[in-house]
């Protein structure tokens, strides 16, 4: 390999740091409080285009200020205030149902049916599979029918 391909490899890493690309590449968020706005851009004066309600997960695509540039489930994109939002992880059923079990498998007990758009918050993972909580009910979820971490 040439000299010169050796040391764009070096930079890469500087660049990335620079950008600040690394930092959101795959960080979430989660709404924090009830009938939140989601804005078209940075800052109050932007009007609302979504209400978000709490536990909504979000992907952050960048910050300016006090501002994040998230994107949810749908692809939509819009703009929250840091503030209002929280590292507690949540999932979002991305199918038009989804059956939640006793277990991390088919062949068990489902305990409830799932809607599109129903956000849960998320306990814990184990292979393809999360376990999840609505309410006072628990159970496991095949990750492939969800969005979120």
């Amino acid at each position: 390999m040439s000299r010169a391909f050796h040391c764009i490899l070096r930079l890469l890493p500087a660049l990335f740091l620079l950008t600040g690309w690394h930092a959101h590449a795959q960080e979430m968020v989660s709404v924090s409080g009830d009938e939140v706005n989601l804005r078209a851009g940075p800052g109050t004066k932007y009007p609302p285009d979504w209400i978000l309600d709490r536990g909504y997960p979000l992907r952050i695509l960048r910050n300016q200020g006090a501002w994040l540039k998230v994107i949810d489930f749908e692809n939509d994109t819009g703009w929250i205030h840091r503030s209002l939002t929280r590292s507690t992880p949540y999932h979002i059923v991305k199918v038009k149902g989804a059956n939640m079990r006793s277990r991390p498998s088919v062949n068990s007990r489902i305990v409830a049916k799932l809607v599109y758009g129903e956000v849960l918050k998320t306990l814990e993972h184990s292979g393809g599979w999360v376990r999840l909580q609505r309410d006072g009910l628990r159970g496991w979820v095949a990750k492939r029918l969800l969005w979120g971490w």
